[in-house]
């Protein structure tokens, strides 16, 4: 039934096919300078001649890795200690060509660095550290009164907060939040401490300080250029380009005009690549809020409408067939209501090394979200049709399926259609997640919004989003009021 769900998916929507061969996909983690430096990656590639598809907003190192190994992507930015400690699980720390050596067994391979070290860093408030001489993360064993807000990342990497609070003796028990919303928080005086990045724009601006790793607990976190082997060698000699050309000053700076002046990440990334002389093209083209606003709603409306489509497919059929033989209907119900419990984004990413990224494995997230309420109401509302009306069809000779066919389903069809439309909005919201691993959407205005803390941004993603709601509601209200018979309004289900 999976793989008839799939070929129909592939059959009705060709973008969720594989990239072309001559096509580079490029990928970004959902943080602000991934974004540049893969906006930089895919003009580069773009100025030498090589179509890119942009697989922007992905969710952490795990899914942006799983979907590099599975071909998913073909090159996104990544960091030499997150590479050592996150991937390759070494506690040791490794110099480029030991990085590449490991690597090659994976059939993956690294450039040679940008110019710039961004490493994990723990930073406080300026007037904090100088009231109680708070220079040092040692200096914190000190202060276990201080309010930690840490990244959910950060939280369980192997170079992240676990392993630190053994190696500094730390005594803080942190919160968890998204980096974007942390500088605001401390700013507010919510917290007292939290994790960055040490180019992180935010650090001047708000007059905060890094606590020295006094130790030497973090590993060098050089930015490189992460790809398989099988890229063309043409394309890795245009990404050469960016190798020692990015200081620890301009990243900082980059990532400040994104944040402060609202800059658009290709178009940063395009204007440093002009300066540097590392691009022959120097005009730069934008696409028009509207129009960007236009298409990721039309991507949104396919993941949604396609994933129900194949939900309704299989689920009233099911629900027929379970109310036909009740003797199955605990256990599909069961194993459906199993498959609504998995957190979203989770189910997303572990169909990465099996699916990949984009629209493919989001679809089928979003079919497998919308089967409960389908198939619960299909059966609630066969369940439900008045016994009278089934014992009339039984005794003017009606055959059992006839009696489904011509009675009962036309008498639970305002049940079905409550499930349906139940669905449809669940799935407009969920598939905001989507982005996560790729396949665009409206989420990728609020994944966005979320890193740069830009209320507007967000706003672009969930307004239209929350009005999508609201138009799929008035259309199912109106093919209720055209299809249902007018005395069975009344009792119909929303």
């Amino acid at each position: 039934m999976i793989r008839t769900v799939c070929t129909l998916m592939l059959l009705l929507m060709p973008s969720i096919l594989p990239a072309q061969m001559n096509t580079i996909r490029v990928g970004a983690k959902h943080f602000n300078e991934g974004y540049i430096l893969s906006e930089m990656i895919a003009l580069l590639l773009e100025d030498g001649g090589f179509s890119v598809e942009r697989k922007f907003n992905l969710g952490g190192t795990a899914v942006s890795f799983e979907a590099l190994r599975n071909n998913a992507i073909d090159v996104y930015p990544e960091y030499t200690g997150t590479i050592a400690s996150e991937i390759l699980k070494y506690d040791q720390r490794l110099k480029i060509g030991e990085l590449n050596a490991k690597l090659k067994l994976l059939d993956l391979e690294i450039s040679a660095p940008y110019g710039f070290d961004n490493t994990y860093a723990l930073l406080i408030d300026s007037v904090l550290s100088k009231k109680h001489a708070i220079r040092k993360i040692s200096d914190l064993q000190h202060h276990a009164y201080l309010t930690l807000g840490l990244s959910y990342e950060f939280l369980k990497r192997k170079d992240g907060w676990e392993n630190l609070a053994q190696f500094y003796v730390l005594p803080q028990q942190p919160t968890a939040l998204e980096h974007g919303l942390a500088y605001q928080a401390i700013l507010e005086h919510k917290i007292d401490v939290t994790d960055a990045y040490s180019t992180d724009g935010e650090i001047e601006k708000y007059h905060l300080v890094l606590l020295d790793d006094d130790k030497n607990f973090f590993p060098q976190y050089e930015a490189v250029s992460f790809y398989g082997r099988r890229l063309p060698a043409e394309a890795k000699k245009l990404l050469q380009k960016l190798e020692g050309a990015i200081s620890q000053d301009d990243m900082q700076r980059l990532n400040a005009l994104a944040l402060f002046n609202s800059v658009d990440h290709r178009k940063i990334a395009f204007d440093f690549l002009v300066q540097k002389g590392l691009i022959n093209n120097k005009t730069y083209t934008t696409i028009a809020d509207a129009r960007a606003i236009l298409e990721k709603t039309w991507v949104h409306l396919q993941l949604t409408l396609l994933a129900l489509i194949c939900s309704i497919l299989v689920a009233v059929p099911l629900g027929m067939l379970i109310y036909r033989y009740s003797y199955m209907s605990r256990v599909v119900l069961y194993i459906t209501g199993i498959l609504q419990t998995i957190p979203s984004i989770a189910l997303l990413a572990l169909m990465i090394p099996v699916l990949g990224i984009g629209m493919l494995p989001a679809v089928i997230a979003l079919f497998l979200y919308a089967l409960l309420p389908i198939l619960r109401n299909t059966v609630m509302g066969l369940v439900s049709v008045d016994p009278v009306l089934k014992n009339v069809a039984t005794a003017i000779g009606l055959s059992p399926w006839n009696k489904l066919r011509l009675v009962e389903f036309p008498m639970a069809f305002p049940a079905i259609l409550g499930g349906i439309r139940t669905a449809a909005v669940i799935n407009i919201g969920t598939a905001t997640l989507a982005a996560f691993i790729g396949a665009g959407g409206l989420g990728e205005f609020i994944v966005s919004g979320l890193a740069l803390n830009n209320t507007t941004l967000i706003l672009q993603g969930a307004i239209p989003s929350a009005l999508l709601a609201i138009l799929m509601e008035l259309i199912f209200e109106g093919i209720q009021w055209l299809a249902v018979p007018k005395h069975m309004q009344q009792n119909s289900s929303t």
